[in-house]
């Protein structure tokens, strides 16, 4: 089966009725390059330099080993895996022209792009991919994306320009997860070196439209355009510069006097303070993040599920939500607000979703804690909406005399936490591309097969996750999915309060930029300077 015969043939609400992206061989569209990254704009101008605020600065930019969403914003510019996550769902290939599919689908015979040049200058081949790919899916070398890749049994070259990855069991999702997450492509024996990770903070060896000139830690990240891109005409920037300021009020300055081009805020008062300013255009984009609170079992007592059931009783999401970011967003039960038309449960259909604050004291009572507890909750800082949302949250826990405390940390602190499997009761901002496995799997499955940093070991959920990630039928998949968000709102290893839009503010001379789903800047890569 050729994915070339499906091209063309699914318009978006076929999808939706589909159940979203395709299983059989993970619907994809044509490898049409004016469609990556955004519309690719007509009358655009070339040059220029354009200034980015960012609020929270990435801890690093090694997409092999670092797993903060602020690092994927940028290195999606950088970096290149073989598809790339159009915001409707689909797989479109991006290293790859296309790819055969075996009958039993278990075998992908992977056709590359031709010419195709790392920053380095060297050229990309099969074993290029093969090398990157096994590179990531070993645990041993420390990615948390591999989990991603478990279901891979060998990736090889079989010539210059052919990749065949081999499966142990169907995999819906594989041409999604040969995204841009993590890892990307880069040259064969790239590790080898001691000191590769740290260079990826120096030069950049990838093959996307910008590479690295200079990574300031409390200061910025300059990008360059790469003149040996292998897309004809793009990227029009010459050059980005991502600045790090400490706090919403300078970004806000930034944006009045111009030397700042464009940003994106969070909070509503904010939002509000650029709204009609002569020469700046606010923009609201849907989105596929959420902002949550995780509750890590290894913390006594979340590890009864009584108590995790209370605190998810005590929450009032949208008033948390009105607390953080005001109207600017969707509250959210199982599923984040850009999926919940294809994959989510509706609210009403879910347990512990309405808050119920005599039930949560009943469970807590019967936990053995009816006097409630004390409790510490971690945020990040520089994550904005955190600050007011802590406060909310600790009004609504005290109802049920939870006594809580609150932390704020560095975001490498948290990133590290995380990856130990040590969060605590702790909020989250992340986003996921557009499928449910990808968005599941790896987070809540049991080990080893997924990292569940939540430390949740639901057995229940992790068999129906195995059999989502297997199931052929679009239909079947979606219910599916439908059982494993009951499980996990009646478990609650995790609350999900509600997807934040993004609000995009730029001056009126940044032309052509479309906000990716995800909040990755995927779209700088079409935006002009007129």
């Amino acid at each position: 089966m050729s994915s070339s015969d499906m091209f063309g043939l699914i318009d978006r609400r076929t999808l939706l009725a589909m159940g979203g992206l395709a299983a059989a061989a993970a619907i994809i569209r044509p490898a049409a390059a004016a469609d990556l990254y955004g519309p690719k704009a007509a009358d655009a101008k070339s040059g220029g330099t354009l200034n980015m605020g960012l609020l929270v600065e990435p801890p690093g930019l090694d997409p092999f080993h670092q797993a903060a969403d602020a690092r994927i914003r940028l290195t999606v510019l950088i970096y290149q895996g073989l598809f790339y996550e159009s915001p409707d769902g689909t797989a479109m290939p991006l290293l790859a022209e296309g790819f055969d599919l075996s009958s039993d689908r278990l075998v992908y015979t992977i056709r590359l792009r031709k010419g195709v040049k790392f920053h380095s200058g060297e050229a990309m081949t099969a074993k290029d991919v093969a090398y990157s790919y096994n590179y990531i899916r070993d645990a041993k070398n420390g990615s948390p994306g591999a989990g991603d890749f478990a279901m891979i049994t060998a990736i090889e070259p079989t010539d210059e320009l052919t990749v065949k990855i081999t499966i142990s069991a169907p995999n819906a999702a594989l041409p999604m997860t040969l995204g841009n997450k993590y890892g990307g492509v880069v040259p064969a024996g790239y590790f080898e070196a001691a000191d590769a990770k740290t260079k990826l903070n120096q030069a950049s060896v990838g093959t996307g439209p910008f590479k690295l000139a200079e990574f300031k830690p409390n200061s910025n990240a300059t990008l360059v355009r790469n003149a040996d891109y292998w897309e004809p005409g793009v990227p029009y920037l010459d050059r980005i510069n991502f600045v790090f300021v400490p706090n919403a009020a300078s970004l806000l300055v930034g944006l009045r006097n111009k030397r700042i081009d464009i940003a994106t805020l969070a909070r509503p008062q904010d939002v509000k303070q650029v709204e009609g300013v002569a020469g700046l255009v606010v923009e609201r984009k849907p989105s596929f993040n959420q902002k949550a609170i995780d509750l890590g079992a290894e913390l006594k007592p979340l590890d009864d599920e009584r108590v995790r059931r209370a605190i998810s009783l005590a929450v009032d999401k949208d008033e948390i939500m009105r607390a953080s970011i005001g109207g600017l967003g969707n509250v959210i039960g199982t599923m984040v607000a850009g999926m919940q038309e294809s994959w989510g449960v509706p609210l009403d259909k879910l347990p512990n979703q309405k808050v119920d604050i005599a039930a949560a004291r009943k469970l807590l009572a019967e936990a053995g804690h009816p006097d409630g507890f004390a409790l510490t909750l971690t945020s990040i800082i520089g994550y904005d909406w955190m600050d007011a949302a802590a406060v909310t949250l600790r009004e609504q826990l005290g109802k049920i005399g939870i006594n809580l405390s609150i932390q704020r940390v560095e975001l490498g602190v948290w990133v590290k936490n995380f990856q130990s499997k040590q969060m605590g009761f702790t909020f989250n901002d992340w986003a996921t591309v557009p499928d449910p496995n990808l968005l599941f799997y790896r987070h809540f499955h049991k080990a080893p097969e997924g990292a569940d940093f939540r430390n949740w070991k639901n057995d229940k959920a992790s068999a129906l996750l195995d059999e989502g990630r297997t199931e052929n039928d679009p239909a079947k998949r979606r219910e599916i999915y439908t059982r494993y968000q009951q499980v996990m709102a009646e478990s609650v290893p995790t609350i999900m309060l509600f997807s934040a839009d993004h609000m995009v503010v730029r001056n009126d001379k940044v032309r052509n930029y479309d906000q990716h789903p995800t909040g990755w800047y995927y779209g700088l890569a079409r935006a002009w300077i007129a």
